[in-house]
């Protein structure tokens, strides 16, 4: 890639799990009464059709890794365990009360944190507490993510048990000097062990999350990672840059000098290199930082396009009504956004008085919903369309012609009623999106709120 490309267009930009994206949000005209009818009508719209997601956020983890951005809470007492799910299936059971039927779940996914922080008996308290009041839809997808030093092949049967069969292992990366860097220690030999579990079991999508642009990473170390994954052969997987934002994330991300990250056209060879030897291995590039082999379902979806992007990430399938549980997991009805209060003791006394634990939100306009398709288009096949007139917006043109010099750039292809990212562009997908962004055009940040793009 150009370094003069990387130069021009490294800049702060979001991930687009949604649009808008949550820094965004109009919570001036949200209100918990609105978001419990969006709620209602969603799933009314479509758990006959296609039934629900649920995202269930499980905050605890024994130590800090110091490259995470996720809201947890270290602890090594396990006696929280309990108290929390119980709480979960509380929050499950106030939304279950909304619902004029019993829901039909489609998938589940378990997020942390470490979900396999949890006993496995725990864990199956939850699930089955669950489908109390719900039923598990025929053609379910149910994931988890576990750390591959404390997910025990009792774990894996377990879930597995229970109907998962899709299981993340966050790797990173098997460079000791990046393992002290990022506070995470784990041999090769621990992500192989519960690989081969799982799939002896009958999971038939294992996933691996690698991340490039760690402090002290070398390419060396990119490529000893990419070689030890591609023995393993995960049916799919995660590459994604490191997001750098301790300026959000406290003291999380300051275990190290910001000298000590690979830079800019350094770190973009780090991508390009693993890039080609997951290539040579026959994965497929199917979205944004995500690989899968051909006989994965996401490269499927991707083919067929039907692949789908939320707060989860990328999902094979969509569902119109997608309720997280637990701290801090926002909520999307497609035309509104709810997030969780971020901390448990708050999450605990909302519960305690039987109220939803919502405590921000932020209902779509007509506008958004377009912008929002246009962003997932990009995100999900790399193209988007406007030959439809409900696709069309006011400041269309005006994003056209921004575009344009990244279409001299041999990034896009723009023609009448379409627009294609081209293989040089897929790095700079977000770049893209950022041109839809009617919000974050429309108000610059005083502060920087993003990663950067590359």
């Amino acid at each position: 890639m150009s370094v003069s490309l990387i130069q021009k267009y490294n800049v702060a930009g979001p991930r687009y799990t949604s649009y808008p994206t949550v820094p965004y949000w109009d919570e001036s005209e949200f209100t918990i009464s609105s978001w419990k009818i969006h709620v209602q009508n969603s799933f009314n719209n479509s758990n006959k059709k296609e039934g629900i997601s649920l995202y269930i956020h499980l905050p605890f983890c024994e130590s800090m890794c110091t490259f995470c951005g996720c809201n947890k809470r270290i602890t090594k007492r396990h006696d929280v365990e309990n108290p929390y799910i119980t709480a979960v299936l509380k929050e499950w059971n106030l939304y279950c009360d909304l619902l004029v039927k019993q829901p039909i779940i489609k998938e589940i996914h378990l997020g942390g944190g470490t979900p396999t922080f949890f006993s496995p008996e725990n864990l199956e308290r939850l699930i089955e507490g669950l489908f109390e009041r719900a039923i598990k839809a025929n053609e379910h997808e149910f994931s988890f993510e576990g750390h591959p030093n404390n997910t025990t092949r009792s774990h894996l049967q377990k879930l597995h048990d229970l109907g998962f069969r899709r299981v993340s292992f966050g790797v990173q990366d098997y460079a000791p000097k990046v393992q002290e860097a990022i506070h995470r220690i784990q041999p090769f030999h621990n992500v192989a062990k519960v690989t081969f579990w799982a799939r002896e079991i009958g999971y038939t999508s294992v996933s691996h999350d690698l991340i490039y642009g760690l402090p002290f990473q070398t390419l060396d170390d990119v490529i000893d990672t990419i070689d030890k994954t591609n023995s393993l052969q995960p049916d799919r997987l995660a590459f994604y840059s490191y997001a750098h934002v301790p300026w959000l994330k406290g003291n999380g991300q300051r275990g190290f000098k910001e000298v000590d990250l690979p830079r800019d056209d350094v770190k973009r060879t780090l991508y390009e290199e693993g890039k080609k030897r997951l290539a040579q291995n026959g994965y497929h590039e199917i979205g944004m930082d995500h690989f899968a082999l051909e006989s994965d379902s996401m490269f499927q979806s991707f083919k067929e396009g039907t692949l789908h992007r939320n707060f989860m990430g990328y999902t094979s399938s969509k569902t119109e009504l997608m309720i997280g549980l637990g701290v801090s997991s926002i909520s999307d009805s497609w035309t509104c956004f709810a997030q969780n209060v971020k901390t448990i003791e708050e999450y605990y006394e909302r519960l305690k008085v039987n109220e939803l634990p919502v405590f921000r939100g932020h209902e779509l306009t007509p506008e958004d919903i377009i912008i929002r398709q246009h962003i997932l288009n990009l995100m999900c096949q790399f193209q988007t369309t406007w030959n439809d007139t409900a696709m069309r917006f006011v400041e269309l043109p005006d994003v056209i012609l921004q575009l344009k010099e990244m279409e001299n750039d041999k990034l896009l292809i723009i023609s009448k009623h379409s627009l294609t990212v081209t293989e040089k562009g897929k790095p700079f997908v977000r770049n893209i999106c950022m041109a839809f962004d009617l919000r974050l055009k429309r108000k610059v940040p005083h502060t920087e709120l993003f990663s950067m793009t590359i």
